[in-house]
């Protein structure tokens, strides 16, 4: 007999509400707070951003799209290109959150009038795939460095307890994630890192000194953006990849409630409450938020689809944001764990890109298929950058903006006619 489904508007009794909301902010945490972790932040203000942008995106949407806005990877790349730049800093970073949100309303007009069949114009499948694959691919040199497995500027040799809890992070999360059942499930990746974290503490990796010193009651740190185009530049790109994001979640999450949400609310609606929620976390020191995966396995698994209850967990967050000694005990998190985490999680996107080109059925028979994919691929990882300004533009930015104008051009001769394969 199959569960009872409640549905996007029903109410939830409070006794059900309360464990099944701490549910949904058990399945986007582990993945929310790696993001700040890797930019060595605070994750209170990116906790406190979370959930206001979750409760905007309901406002906006009227309460007919559940959906849970969390911490971009999309933009990991490029904000660890601008602060590993001696001239700047995560306040750039900032600046270019808030132009890629202004991106993301301007595309929400477009759609709200044009539609959204342009999109496969400028980013076709087999362009599309690609750059999201280049996310983790791209990353995942930067997961190994932070698990201390190789030699970095950070660690200057390999020491056996970094890599036993790096090994053992990622071997619960790998195996958790096929083994574990029913709620534990849902979590696998924050229980991978409870396992590791509590390792890392046995082998005395942990100073818990900034817990101690830490109030119970807290203000989050907030930051000023600062604009520069260099470092919009950089960042921009990774906007058009979390927009294509964005419609497949929405598409997805419409299969699941049963209900066509491009339709009602609109793509236009919920594309512009994530928009306005980037644009925010940019003012207030933040990053980027977006739709999140794992909060609709969460409604897959459960069959409950209520707005309600990823509205609770939107609540939670926002309170654990001021609670000074949980977030400090949050940044105790030693590098092993994190690195052990973001192995599987950036791999995880990379394979996304892959069932992205699987699922459009992509033709590789067809030259222009294969000449994109090859080409955008390629450009990411050759580590070719074309020095525009103080920045260098290379990966994934530079794979989408060189995916984009190729993708143009083969629509331009698809158009005439030209290609040696029309019929």
């Amino acid at each position: 007999m199959q569960r009872e489904i409640i549905q996007v508007e029903e109410k939830v009794p409070i006794l059900k509400s309360i464990p099944l909301s701490l549910q949904h902010m058990f399945a986007m945490f582990g993945a929310s707070v790696i993001v700040p972790l890797t930019f060595h932040m605070n994750p209170a203000i990116v906790l406190l951003m979370n959930g206001i942008g979750t409760l905007i995106f309901i406002l906006i949407t009227k309460g007919k799209a559940p959906a849970y806005l969390g911490s971009s990877f999309a933009f990991i790349a490029p904000v660890l290109l601008i602060i590993g730049n001696k001239s700047m800093n995560y306040q750039y970073a900032l600046g270019g959150f808030i132009a890629a949100g202004a991106v993301f309303c301007i595309v929400a007009l477009i759609i709200r009038f044009f539609g959204i069949k342009w999109i496969d114009v400028v980013l076709p499948p087999a362009a599309m795939g690609a750059v999201v694959a280049l996310i983790g691919l791209e990353l995942a040199g930067t997961a190994a460095q932070s698990g201390g497995i190789v030699v970095s500027d950070t660690y200057k040799s390999i020491d056996p307890k970094f890599v036993a809890v790096f090994l053992v992070t990622l071997l619960v999360a790998v195996f958790g994630s096929v083994l574990f059942r029913k709620f534990f499930a849902v979590i696998p990746l924050l229980i991978a890192i409870v396992t590791g974290y509590v390792l890392a503490c046995i082998l005395h990796l942990v100073d818990f000194t900034p817990v101690q010193q830490a109030p119970w009651f807290a203000i989050p740190n907030f930051s000023a953006p600062i604009f520069d185009w260099d470092a919009i530049r950089i960042i921009l790109p990774a906007s058009l990849v979390v927009i294509s994001e964005h419609i497949g979640h929405q598409l997805v999450t419409s299969k699941i409630v049963g209900r066509d949400l491009v339709k009602d609310p609109g793509l236009h609606r919920t594309l512009l409450a994530d928009g306005i929620s980037t644009m925010l976390s940019g003012f207030c020191g933040s990053v980027p938020t977006t739709t999140y995966g794992e909060n609709i396995g969460v409604m897959a698994i459960t069959r409950v689809y209520s707005v309600q209850v990823i509205g609770g967990a939107a609540i939670l967050s926002i309170i654990i944001a001021f609670i000074g000694k949980l977030t400090a005990l949050i940044q105790t998190i030693p590098g092993p764990v994190i690195g052990g985490v973001s192995f599987l999680l950036y791999g995880m996107i990379a394979a996304s890109g892959i069932r992205l080109l699987v699922e459009a059925k992509v033709d590789y028979s067809r030259s222009r298929n294969l000449a994109l994919t090859s080409v955008v691929f390629i450009t990411g990882l050759s580590g070719v950058s074309v020095p525009l300004g103080s920045v260098p533009l290379r990966g994934m930015a530079l794979a989408t903006i060189v995916g984009m104008i190729l993708s143009l051009l083969f629509y331009l001769i698809d158009y005439f006619h030209l290609a040696n394969d029309y019929e």
